[in-house]
């Protein structure tokens, strides 16, 4: 887990979420900077619990519930704190920030400890926290923990959290081996096949035709915002530019362009360029010998193929690049040689050569204004890079020192403009199809981040496109008031109305059946229309095949019910209820498959080392006792989801 941690911070985004990660950890920690102090109970309502005598802050419970927010929102950007703590993300926070405590303290309790150069060690090894020279950089690691609200003895303390959890649940997991006999149970409910009917009674069937007074309304919809609640939007204010549009003056001088021409005077110098025919050879005798018989008469090609060497031909270089290639010695004696000539071999790096001049290239010397197109070029290209780059400095240094959008625009010739009211995927809320501009794609988690009328720069491609953008307005997320939804929210009214009346038809139909009347009777007994029944049959396998995807409830329920049975399930959002019939069970010969069974005690394996650190984590609370303040952490969750 460690060696993760620090693999995990050496990318960007790894960054953020490992520290959000570790602030669950060290959160649970954060109460032992109160020293001295046991409580016996928690009339407070400073705190959270109590886990062995020791208090974890309520305070800890606001911040780890907005830092696992900020996790989930790494892949799902626009989800809101309401709907976080309606699926459960709460209480799940509230669990690990006791659980952390309680291994923390049953560790210290029974004599383990993670020393301070243990720790020490583990953050110099974190690469986001090191310099540019590779070495552990002081400022890089604080404003790492500034930035997600971490303090250094903080942080200290959720390392030293995580090695002593390590000490003591690796050992309790290690390479957990399920019995072959719980694995062959487990396989044979993969080769299950089981056959039932799954009704829906819609709420829509018994919902009423009036509307609500609005007394009625406004009740429902107090009970039930969440239902409306909208994500936050962003506004954003941004002027998009690029190289080509800033204007700056790079037609170089003519005694800039004199300058280059003498500096680069090699260059323009007159020079010459040969194209050879060579082959390597181990020695120099034999070196010697082969240009002897070169010179001769024999062709070069010949000499080398019949010494067992491959000859091979370049194309002209001049004198530096074949040295560069070959040796200065070689490249010397080739530039000696007359064209058709044979040089006089010389050594280089891969043995002796041996090598015929095929051509020689002349190149006159060009004059200043011959070679002033060239230079012209290549100044202008280097003179507006580096007034871009100035230029954009400038622009960087007002906006970083709080000069207007507005007023930097006007300044630089830009042109202001605004999106729609963004979620934080970069969709425009309420206009579907509504695209942004591509160059405020990459910053859109900065601006979801930032504070209103902080305007900053982006580099979006390096040296081409920038962005100068800022937050116009922030609308939190929230529920609207009802005069906005009147018309969902009387909708909701009457589902609501109607899931009374179909929890109460169900109800019914559910006694039919059990009594020996068919589904399919019942359903028509209550002479209702807009029913729906589907038959199933379907094997375990083909659920376990859709595990990516989200599994309806009903045959979730079909395949954990008895057989023979019958049951009820209320469908979510007040659509109605289900009625599940499950009429039959069979099983495949498990013998047909044997392969299932090591494949289940290999897949299961996870689970179980997952369930060994439950149990263990679940007998450290036990020892250590555990007592909730219900009634704080209840406030806490009101406040969160805006209901105080």
């Amino acid at each position: 887990m460690i060696s993760f941690f620090r693999r995990f911070f050496a990318s960007k985004i790894g960054l953020p979420i490992v520290l959000a990660f570790l602030a669950l950890m060290a959160l649970a920690f954060a109460a032992s900077d109160i020293t001295g102090n046991t409580f016996g109970g928690i009339s407070s309502t400073d705190r959270m619990a109590v886990v062995g005598g020791e208090a974890i802050p309520i305070t800890e419970l606001t911040v780890g519930t907005n830092t696992a927010l900020e996790q989930v929102r790494q892949q799902n950007p626009t989800l809101t704190m309401p709907e976080f703590v309606a699926s459960g993300g709460f209480e799940t926070v509230v669990g690990q920030l006791i659980d952390r405590f309680a291994i923390g303290e049953y560790a210290r309790r029974h004599g383990l400890r993670a020393g301070d150069n243990l720790v020490n060690s583990e953050i110099l090894k974190i690469p986001a926290f090191q310099g540019l020279t590779g070495a552990f950089d002081e400022q890089a690691y604080l404003g790492a923990l500034r930035q997600r609200g971490l303090t250094d003895q903080t942080f200290r303390r959720g390392l030293e959290g995580d090695f002593l959890a390590q000490q003591l649940l690796a050992p309790a997991v290690a390479a957990p081996q399920l019995p072959e006999k719980i694995a062959r149970q487990y396989a044979s409910l993969v080769l299950e096949k089981r056959k039932g009917e799954i009704a829906l009674i819609p709420s829509a069937t018994f919902a009423p035709t009036g509307n609500p007074s609005d007394g009625q309304l406004s009740a429902w919809y107090a009970e039930n915002r969440t239902q409306f609640i909208r994500p936050e939007r962003r506004t954003l204010r941004f002027a998009v530019f690029g190289a080509e549009t800033l204007k700056v003056n790079a037609a170089p001088t003519p005694a800039e362009i004199a300058a280059r021409y003498q500096k680069d005077a090699a260059k323009y110098a007159a020079s010459e360029k040969r194209a050879i025919t060579s082959f390597v050879v181990p020695t120099q005798d034999a070196a010697k010998a082969l240009a002897a018989r070169v010179r001769g008469g024999a062709v070069l090609e010949t000499v080398a193929r019949e010494a067992g060497f491959t000859a091979s031909k370049s194309d002209p270089r001049d004198q530096a690049a074949l040295a560069n290639a070959t040796s200065n010695a070689f490249a010397q004696n080739v530039f000696k040689a007359a064209q058709g000539a044979v040089a006089e071999p010389a050594q280089g790096q891969l043995g002796w050569y041996v090598a015929k001049v095929d051509k020689i290239e002349r190149i006159g010397a060009r004059s200043l204004a011959q070679a002033t197109p060239e230079i012209t070029q290549a100044l202008t290209t280097e003179k507006r890079a580096a007034g871009i780059a100035d230029l954009v400095a400038e622009i960087e240094g007002q906006v970083d020192g709080g000069t207007a959008l507005a007023d930097v625009a006007k300044q630089y010739g830009l042109k202001v403009e605004s999106t729609p009211a963004l979620l934080a995927d970069g969709t425009a809320y309420g206009q579907p199809g509504v695209a942004i501009v591509p160059q405020l794609v990459p910053v859109l988690q900065t601006a979801f981040q930032m504070e209103e009328s902080e305007p900053q720069l982006a580099e979006v491609v390096p040296g081409k496109d920038f962005v100068i953008f800022e937050v116009a307005r922030v609308e939190e997320a929230a529920a609207p008031p009802i005069a906005e939804v009147r018309d969902g929210a009387i909708a909701g009214w009457k589902r609501a109305q109607g899931a009374l009346l179909a929890k109460q038809a169900a109800d019914r139909i559910l006694a039919k059946v059990r009594g020996g009347m068919s589904l399919d009777a019942a359903l028509a007994a209550e002479k209702k229309p807009g029913f729906e029944r589907e038959l199933i049959d379907l094997e375990r396998r083909q659920l376990v095949a859709q595990q990516r995807q989200r599994v309806p409830a009903p045959l979730v329920l079909l395949f954990s019910m008895a057989e023979g049975t019958v049951k009820a399930l209320e469908a979510p959002r007040d659509i109605g209820w289900y009625i599940v019939n499950l009429e039959d069970i069979s099983t495949l010969p498990l013998d047909k498959e044997p392969q299932l069974v090591a494949q289940t005690r290999q897949q299961l394996g996870e689970a179980l080392r997952e369930e060994y650190r439950q149990q263990a984590t679940a007998a450290m609370r036990k020892e250590m006792g555990v007592t909730r303040n219900d009634a704080g952490i209840a406030e806490v969750r009101k406040r969160l989801v805006g209901e105080q």
